[in-house]
């Protein structure tokens, strides 16, 4: 969470970043006791929203690693594991996913009193526009303990009534998945906006995706 303002002030005209092998560690770097939680996948999701703004400098990213055997590994965290018969997906998994289906095709300022949000009342948030689709893609990330309540104001943009919503969120920040069951999972909505203001409550300790058709 921290490191979420890495690159903001990163030199425009030095080389560029390939932000390779990244993952929040729960104990510690090689340890073993590590593990792929609600408190870890958050809080890349926080750093993702700075490498996402900063896409200009932030050319590539990778999370390591991305397998991982139950019974035989040498790394953790990971994003899948599996065994000889089953494999789940982790929440840090459903983070790079989100990110990585809503990356959409030019970058868009969001600002809160002209400051980019990396880290505010524990808020962190980006802004893509997709041409392809004709919409606008909101990530906001909140690793407060209570829920957030927001206003978003387009400026030079209209949108239509429709809004979808993704969130991700779990019980707790020891949340983990398992072979028996995901319990991290995104939940997707659709809902129209009321009166033309787009409003929306951001749960504590969640990643919310919103996404808003161009008129």
């Amino acid at each position: 969470m921290r490191n979420a303002g890495r690159y903001d002030h990163y030199d425009r005209s030095g080389p560029k970043v390939f932000a390779g092998e990244y993952a929040a560690q729960s104990v510690g770097v090689v340890k073993p006791d590590n593990k792929n939680n609600w408190l870890t996948a958050l809080s890349e999701a926080a750093f993702m929203t700075g490498l996402e703004r900063n896409a200009d400098v932030v050319h590539m990213t990778s999370y390591a690693p991305l397998f991982a055997h139950a019974e035989g590994w040498q790394w953790t965290p990971d994003l899948i594991w599996f065994n000889n018969l089953k494999s789940y997906a982790t929440p840090n998994y459903y983070v790079q996913k989100l990110f990585s289906n809503n990356k959409g095709t030019d970058l868009l300022k969001v600002e809160n009193e002209g400051k980019a949000l990396s880290g505010q009342e524990n808020l962190y948030a980006t802004a893509v526009k997709d041409t392809k689709k004709n919409e606008i893609i909101i990530k906001i990330v909140n690793t407060d303990a209570q829920a957030k309540k927001i206003n978003i104001n387009p400026i030079n943009l209209k949108v239509g009534k429709k809004l979808n919503r993704i969130d991700l969120s779990a019980p707790a920040l020891s949340s983990e998945n398992n072979f028996n069951t995901e319990s991290v999972m995104p939940k997707e909505e659709t809902s129209l906006l009321k009166n033309g203001k787009i409003t929306a409550e951001i749960p504590a300790n969640s990643l919310v995706v919103l996404k808003l058709e161009l008129i």
